[in-house]
């Protein structure tokens, strides 16, 4: 079995992402910025997952509507992405793992978008995802692995890609435009998505999403 490191702020959200991965074959080990890997160096691939906001400082500006930003996160993350990519090891992004990926590419995000991808996490003490379509490119990595062109995904955000990183294109969009995937056009598999696969696991796309995740970092099938 192969073991991938996947990063999360708090080991208690840690469950859903961890079931996902181990689903398709992995064999996954969580890191939080109080206990980070010293190295990438025993692992096949990296999983960013999601949380608070990125700290505006890492893409140029001031905070404005960053949410929850815990710098301690952002640096071991950007260090560890550093890494995996100069071992060219499979790098896979959710939600505020894609903006990460666009940030550490020298990409910015748009601090605010409104909360029509969050959804109403205050109805009556649950919570509650928005739910939407996104758009795949043709002709894209991401494409290829779901084999669809369009289908409903779990939301829940409130920050989106603004500029694009350097290397990055886009592989997805929602309906109103915003950028809901990214990936590295070359061979290496780099993709983040800005929506929840691991909240809607069972459905064929989002299978498919870490299977060929899995596949990249070695898992035969």
């Amino acid at each position: 079995m192969r073991k991938v490191a996947f990063t999360i702020g708090y080991l208690r959200k840690a469950g859903p992402y961890l079931d996902a991965l181990r689903a398709v074959g992995l064999e996954v080990e969580p890191f939080t910025p109080e206990s980070p890997p010293a190295s990438l160096i025993p692992y096949s691939g990296l999983v960013l997952g999601g949380g608070g906001d990125i700290d505006p400082k890492y893409y140029g500006e001031s905070n404005l509507q960053a949410q929850d930003p815990r710098r301690e996160r952002d640096e071991m993350e950007l260090a560890l992405f550093k890494q995996a990519r100069e071992r060219g090891m499979p790098v896979l992004g959710i939600c505020r793992g894609l903006q990460l990926i666009n940030v550490a590419c020298g990409g910015t995000l748009a601090q605010h978008i409104g909360d029509a991808h969050r959804g109403d996490t205050h109805l009556g003490g649950t919570s509650k995802h928005a739910t939407h379509v996104v758009n795949i490119t043709e002709g894209t990595r991401l494409r290829g692995i779901v084999g669809t062109a369009h289908f409903e995904v779990v939301s829940r955000h409130h920050q989106a890609i603004n500029v694009v990183g350097a290397g990055l294109r886009i592989s997805a969009r929602a309906d109103d435009g915003i950028v809901e995937a990214l990936e590295d056009p070359g061979p290496a598999f780099l993709l983040g998505v800005q929506w929840h696969p691991e909240e809607n696991s069972r459905v064929p796309e989002e299978t498919a999403l870490f299977r060929g995740f899995a596949r990249a970092a070695g898992v035969k099938g």
